[in-house]
């Protein structure tokens, strides 16, 4: 730092310290995301035409036609922020001679629901949501 005084002229290096610092105190301040425990998919079925929303746990698995959903996390920012809803799902097709097959290991999200989206021939899904509780009761209690 002594060196850019001897360097360049001091008021510039004085002016591009303060400028450095404003912008460093200007940025906004990052929330930690929310972890949640249960995630809201939207599916449709291409043939029937079908779209239906489904609430799945995370660590649980759900079968959607031929399709076996895995979540593992899901998270979202705090409300005064904006939004970035973002899933770690596992997606794995079974075969008619009920062979498991993984088609999709990733990240979703749910403002770009074309990014890493399940291609599927049949089925299309993506992520809509994550919240803190369903009317779906919870794996363990069914």
């Amino acid at each position: 730092m002594l060196e850019l005084f001897k360097r360049f002229n001091r008021p510039i290096v004085a002016a591009i310290l303060v400028c450095a610092s404003m912008l460093a105190w200007s940025l906004p301040a990052r929330a930690d995301t929310i972890a949640n425990p249960v995630v809201v998919f939207a599916g449709l079925d291409k043939i029937t035409g079908r779209i239906i929303n489904f609430d799945v746990y995370i660590d649980e698995t759900v079968q959607f036609g031929a399709l076996q959903m895995t979540p593992r996390a899901c998270y979202t920012r705090p409300a005064n922020e904006t939004q970035r809803t973002t899933v770690f799902v596992e997606v794995d097709q079974v075969s008619l001679k009920q062979t498991v097959t993984r088609i999709f290991t990733g990240w979703m999200f749910a403002d770009s629901p074309a990014l890493n989206a399940i291609d599927h021939a049949v089925y299309d899904i993506w992520l809509v949501d994550c919240k803190q509780a369903s009317d779906v009761p919870p794996p363990s209690s069914r």
